[in-house]
């Protein structure tokens, strides 16, 4: 005997675990959350700025404000975080550090408390807080 539905449904049916790749509120808040990690483990940053790019311009709605957000939450630290580098030859450097991480941290904390008040950016061009 054969089996009745052989041949019908061959494709398996996506997993729920799948939609956090997908543009939305659950993949900008695992974006978020990658940027919080990448503090301790760098890698995770990248990742997330990739994700950011790959789904900015099609969430649509609220969502979009944060993939901006989180874009230049990216560049910005990074270039904060390059200034602190080169003036810790000047001894500053290591306070300034320490300040874009607390900026780094507030900027994420921020955003996801938006995100889960289903709130947009209400600035995510600001090179601040955002709001």
């Amino acid at each position: 005997m054969s089996d009745i539905n052989s041949g019908q449904n061959d494709k398996p049916a996506p997993r729920q675990t799948d939609r956090w790749l997908e543009p939305g509120p659950t993949n900008a808040l695992v974006i978020y959350i990658l940027y919080l990690a990448g503090l301790v483990i760098g890698i995770s940053g990248l990742v997330g700025i990739v994700l950011a790019y790959v789904n900015r311009g099609k969430a649509g709605g609220f969502v979009e404000s944060h993939y901006t957000f989180l874009i230049r939450t990216f560049w910005i630290g990074l270039l904060y975080a390059l200034i602190s580098a080169v003036l810790i030859f000047v001894v500053i450097g290591f306070l300034l550090m320490f300040a874009v991480a607390v900026w780094f941290i507030a900027r994420c904390i921020l955003g996801l408390q938006a995100l889960q008040r289903g709130e947009p950016v209400k600035n995510p061009e600001s090179w601040f807080l955002g709001l």
